[in-house]
């Protein structure tokens, strides 16, 4: 029984861990689905080798967050794999093993219930922030408050096609901005990443660029080809910004009359 209780304490208290890294990585500018993934993939010792695991060695803090969770994991599921072996070793009867196996079982269901629990994820997550802010140095970085990542506002990283719109020209032909959408960056091959372009800057084939802006008007500007209907599209666009910047200035005289 007591092995039984270990188990659940110890799986319950790993659960914790990875939540608290989790949203430590989340401040640090990771999505929340990005650091949940990273953070329980340290934890467990996968070490997938990808793009984003790339981005969290090369930033110290996540680096630090991700050494210290790896060396926890190994602890933590050496320890979970001892407590269940004695769970079902040291019991003499059938019917103590078969206590501990319901302890097990009711646990890891009752543990399973209050990690899908949305109050739980939001109460823990008020605390742990809390604790964060307060007893560490982790720098805030809320992409998306700052961004403004709702009202179909999203931020999208796409390749630009061959027979694309966007291929081969400047930013101050594409005149993005007309239609509130900003270029934040490009990746390009062999040649690094480009931040916050200047007009001149031409969009080649390949790059992988990040764009800021209503999702529809984004959608648009993938889709488009490299024929008249694409400058429709941009006429179209441009002439929706135009009306929802004019409606803007309205709300905002009527809010200064009264």
């Amino acid at each position: 029984m007591v092995a039984a209780v270990s188990l659940f304490l110890i799986v319950s208290l790993s659960v914790l861990i990875t939540k608290i890294a989790a949203i430590a990585l989340m401040h640090t500018g990771l999505s929340t689905e990005s650091a949940k993934f990273q953070a329980r993939s340290a934890y467990t010792g996968t070490g997938l080798s990808t793009q984003e695991t790339e981005s969290i060695m090369n930033h110290p803090v996540r680096r630090k967050i991700v050494y210290h969770l790896m060396l926890i994991g190994n602890a933590g599921i050496v320890t979970v794999m001892s407590s269940l072996i004695l769970t079902f070793i040291l019991p003499d009867t059938m019917a103590s093993k078969l206590y501990g196996l319901l302890i097990v079982v009711v646990g890891m269901l009752v543990l399973f219930l209050a990690v899908r629990s949305k109050w739980v994820d939001k109460g823990l997550s008020r605390v742990i922030n809390k604790m964060l802010k307060r007893y560490t140095n982790i720098e805030i970085h809320d992409f998306a408050a700052v961004l403004h990542l709702k009202d179909d506002y999203t931020i999208i990283e796409a390749k630009v096609d061959h027979d694309g719109w966007m291929g081969n020209r400047t930013l101050e032909q594409l005149n993005l901005r007309e239609e509130g959408i900003t270029i934040l960056g490009v990746e390009r091959k062999e040649k690094g990443y480009f931040g916050s372009p200047s007009g001149e800057f031409k969009i080649l084939p390949d790059d992988l660029v990040t764009i800021y802006g209503k999702s529809d008007g984004i959608r648009s500007i993938y889709s488009r080809k490299k024929d008249h209907y694409a400058q429709q599209e941009h006429h179209k666009f441009v002439a929706e910004e135009e009306l929802r910047k004019e409606n803007e200035k309205q709300i905002v005289s009527e809010k200064n009359r009264e």
